[in-house]
């Protein structure tokens, strides 16, 4: 059965965006900002389902945009939540550690310091705390979670078996997804080598789709042009051939 993939937006009309993808049964991916509870729900509703028969709650990183209403939605819905088990501390803390952040660029100098990412939000305890691949076929869903570190230690993606990649933050629409088909680093890694090796590391599994935290959708070859230019900047080149 092919998985219909619902677009969420919680933020204007793609720059912060949560999935609610929809097979056998349905399965949120990312719970937005700490006040985005309402318009998730109304979003799930809008798309024909009912939110307390989600079957799973996925959060894919630990950074307060993507988990901020996960504890409020696993009440409200009685979804469990999966999360990786890296981003455990940050979960449980309601919110990030601004000092593991590595901003790129003068963008992300200056996003860093702003109130969005650095929000605080109620503590989430993961239902199913994940440590490798987690195939969803007995959930509703054909489609595996797969560990994606960089962004942040924990931070995972949804591989659909129909080539569908719900990607996190490996990348953004340029300007944190205001440039919303532009292939774009986000503001900060916690591993910004790690992260490119990861999204190479997706991208050789063979999706033809990225879809994204902020922006997107991406087709898999544009992507894979921009990353081809990231890796070949000198300094990723002399890390990679140290590694």
């Amino acid at each position: 059965m092919k998985t219909k993939i619902v677009k969420i937006p919680v933020l204007g009309d793609h720059l912060v965006n949560t999935y609610l993808l929809i097979g056998r049964r349905p399965i949120l991916v990312d719970c937005g900002m700490p006040s985005s509870g309402d318009r998730i729900w109304n979003g799930v509703t809008a798309a024909g389902v009912d939110p307390t028969d989600l079957e799973m709650i996925i959060v894919t990183h630990g950074h307060v945009d993507h988990f901020g209403a996960a504890a409020e939605l696993a009440a409200r819905t009685g979804a469990p939540v999966a999360a990786h088990a890296a981003d455990l501390p940050t979960y449980l803390a309601g919110h990030s550690d601004r000092a593991q952040r590595q901003p790129i660029g003068v963008f992300g100098h200056v996003f860093s310091r702003t109130p969005p990412p650095n929000e605080v939000t109620r503590p989430l305890h993961p239902d199913r705390v994940l440590t490798g691949e987690y195939r969803l076929d007995g959930h509703g869903i054909d489609a595996r979670i797969i560990h994606t570190p960089g962004h942040t230690p924990g931070s995972v993606s949804v591989l659909l078996d129909q080539g569908d990649l719900i990607a996190g933050d490996m990348l953004t629409g340029g300007f944190l997804g205001l440039l919303q088909y532009r292939p774009s680093n986000p503001p900060f890694h916690d591993d910004p080598q790690q992260a490119l090796d990861s999204l190479q590391a997706a991208l050789d599994l063979g999706p033809h789709t990225l879809h994204l935290g902020h922006g997107g959708p991406m087709e898999a070859p544009r992507v894979q042009r921009w990353l081809d230019g990231q890796l070949a900047q000198p300094t990723h080149s002399k890390e990679r051939a140290s590694s």
